[in-house]
């Protein structure tokens, strides 16, 4: 049973669709074995992803005649179907922040596929981690997504984020972004690729005065060097929204409501239905994509991975240990639960280790206590990195933060402290490191 993407057929015809997909999903459900109440869980979010499916259609608009600007077909995406349809098993991944973490587009686009492949067994990876940017999602790939085995399909989504909590530069957009897709690129050719760009209400204030948000802009520049499919969401919604057939409240904010998140999961499905809408032939073979031979940026995260704090010297007032967070003020996410990380709360004895790489940082918690770590590479002069971010008053807020971006190549050597208060302005004084980020 094949899924027909938004806006190409009358609402009727969705309508009749409702038996396939709910005998697909009996069958699927019976051949899994899965208890009554997981298979009711199932059935539930079924009927929740058509119900909001219907939504995303425009509740009866007519069919397309064109295809859809803001579902940007370029190359790939035939190779997961390849393993998808010929090997029946398939490997699908979401990396993001907390829009592609929640419940939202992320299992609504998992169920449009497993209806599309109902005998394909799939394993889905939720590699969505609540704040973070496209430049900690280039460090934490490897450990997230690439260890995880071969990956057929990834889904990325980080516009958002790289506007609203990170505040990048152009530059600092394509450090992180590029740092993926080349990543991936490098690591696994024959994964296919999705960007889908979310909105938030400034972002969208811009797309409807005629700007492309800055995040966008350097991710498609990014996107089209690498010729991989995207998603224009935040545009759909600017263009529905002008034509009366969406509101923000409708969408949902930049958390999107079931409504939104449908969309952004029904423009998913169009693109991918566009590219596999006519048969595999008989001898299909899975390909390697094609590499620019230069990155857009040398200094680009795509050799990015993380370095355990746990491998560091650690003087006194360091440890490396799982905080009692109940004693600390702040809120803390589950997410984050059980991890040990490299902590201290004054300033005095140093930590350093040893790298290989052009760049340096590291992924933190920064909480209402965050301080000022001053650091050395080299033997050079200290130098001060605010940990402190401002979402961090009521929050222990994961972030990275770069030491440096274009060392030499070859080894390095790294000094860290802690200020003494007030530290640039800071009245905290605590470090809290999850992992080291080299590049």
């Amino acid at each position: 049973m094949k899924l027909v993407p938004p806006g190409k057929i009358p609402v009727g015809r969705v309508l009749s669709l409702f038996p396939d997909i709910f005998k697909g999903l009996a069958l699927r459900l019976g051949r899994r074995g899965d208890s009554v109440g997981g298979r009711m869980i199932q059935l539930t979010r079924t009927v929740f992803f058509v119900t909001a499916f219907l939504f995303a259609l425009g509740l009866g608009q007519t069919a397309r005649a064109e295809a859809n600007r803001n579902a940007k077909l370029r190359g790939g995406l035939q190779n997961s179907r390849i393993q998808f349809e010929q090997k029946q098993t398939g490997r699908v991944a979401f990396i993001g922040g907390s829009i592609t973490q929640m419940n939202g587009y992320r299992p609504m686009v998992s169920d449009w596929l497993q209806a599309r492949f109902p005998d394909t067994q799939f394993e889905f990876i939720n590699a969505g981690i609540s704040s973070t940017d496209s430049q900690t999602g280039a460090f934490r790939l490897g450990d997230h997504v690439l260890a995880k085995g071969r990956i057929d399909l990834l889904f990325v989504e980080f516009a958002v984020n790289d506007d609203q909590d990170a505040r990048h530069s152009r530059r600092g957009c394509i450090l992180g972004m590029e740092g993926i897709i080349r990543q991936m690129r490098l690591r696994q050719p024959l994964c296919d690729l999705v960007v889908t760009h979310f909105v938030n209400p400034p972002m969208l204030e811009q797309i409807q005065s005629g700007q492309v948000p800055p995040s966008i802009k350097a991710h498609e520049d990014v996107l089209r060097h690498y010729n991989v499919s995207s998603v224009y969401l935040a545009r759909e919604v600017a263009d529905r929204i002008a034509t009366g057939k969406l509101t923000w409240a409708q969408y949902g904010g930049t958390h999107p409501k079931p409504a939104g998140n449908a969309v952004a999961a029904g423009l998913i499905g169009e693109l991918l239905d566009r590219r596999w809408a006519k048969p595999l032939p008989v001898n299909a073979a899975k390909g390697a994509a094609l590499l620019p031979a230069k990155p857009l940026d040398a200094a680009s995260f795509f050799n990015g991975r993380f370095l355990s704090p746990g491998l560091a010297k650690r003087g006194d007032g360091w440890a490396w240990h799982v905080p009692e967070w109940r004693e600390i003020p702040g809120s803390f996410r589950e997410t984050f639960a059980g991890l040990k990380l490299l902590c201290s709360g004054r300033a005095g004895g140093g930590v350093s280790f040893e790298f290989e790489g052009r760049a340096v940082g590291a992924y933190v918690l920064a909480g209402p206590d965050a301080g000022v770590l001053e650091v050395s590479i080299d033997a050079g002069e200290y130098k001060p990195t605010n940990l402190y971010h401002h979402f961090s008053r009521g929050l222990h807020y994961p972030r990275t933060v770069m030491f440096a971006t274009e060392l030499a190549a070859g080894k390095h050597t790294i000094r860290l402290r802690l200020a003494k208060p007030p530290g640039d302005g800071v009245k905290g004084t605590a470090a809290r490191i999850l992992q080291f980020a080299v590049n």
